[in-house]
């Protein structure tokens, strides 16, 4: 594990998350949808999902670095305007699995595919309707010392994982195990 910093926004009710919000862990991600380590990471989290099962609660924040990914904030605006239909998660998993072709007009093709109405999409696209969203999100990751992608928190400290899917693995059951001994209830930030 290298760098540990604290998350500063505590996990809330506006958080795109998977999970009971009463699972003993809470694993926060920061992510891109243009960085390929962030695309990667995506099968880490769906491995430790399986394995703590409802021991766990997901949440993913956007932390596009525009400065390197042009088309990520798009990306990232994409998956709010389908949070807005209700399909944030089924937009999230496929902008990652078609992460190769993200201009505009792609992003559009994969609301469609996925069921969005398109008026309504278009609509807030053009209005920049949830940047103020990405916007908050960003600035919990730079709060939080995030320079890199993935960043992952979990009981609080911020960690940035080497490419090692058992690192990560281990670390979060050994979290949540020891988090499991003190308290069932509590949310971890």
């Amino acid at each position: 594990m290298t760098g540990q910093t604290r998350l500063t926004i505590p996990v809330n009710e506006l958080d795109h998350s998977q999970g009971s919000i009463t699972a003993p862990v809470t694993l926060v991600q920061y992510g891109d949808y243009e960085c390929p380590y962030t695309r990667r990471s995506t099968v880490v989290v769906r491995a430790i999902q399986q394995q703590l099962g409802d021991q766990l609660r997901f949440v993913f924040r956007n932390f596009p670095l525009i400065e390197i990914h042009p088309h990520a904030l798009s990306a990232a605006l994409a998956a709010e305007n389908a949070a807005t239909q209700g399909k944030f998660w089924l937009m999230h998993d496929t902008i990652f699995h078609h992460q190769h072709t993200l201009q505009d007009e792609d992003l559009a093709r994969l609301a469609a595919e996925i069921g969005l109405d398109l008026q309504q999409y278009e609509r807030d696209m053009v209005a920049l309707r949830n940047l103020d969203r990405v916007e908050k999100d960003r600035e919990g990751a730079n709060r939080a010392e995030c320079k890199e992608h993935p960043r992952f928190s979990s009981m609080g400290a911020c960690i940035s994982v080497p490419g090692s899917r058992t690192h990560c693995l281990q670390h979060s059951k050994q979290r949540a195990r020891d988090k499991c001994r003190e308290t069932k209830r509590e949310i971890i930030y």
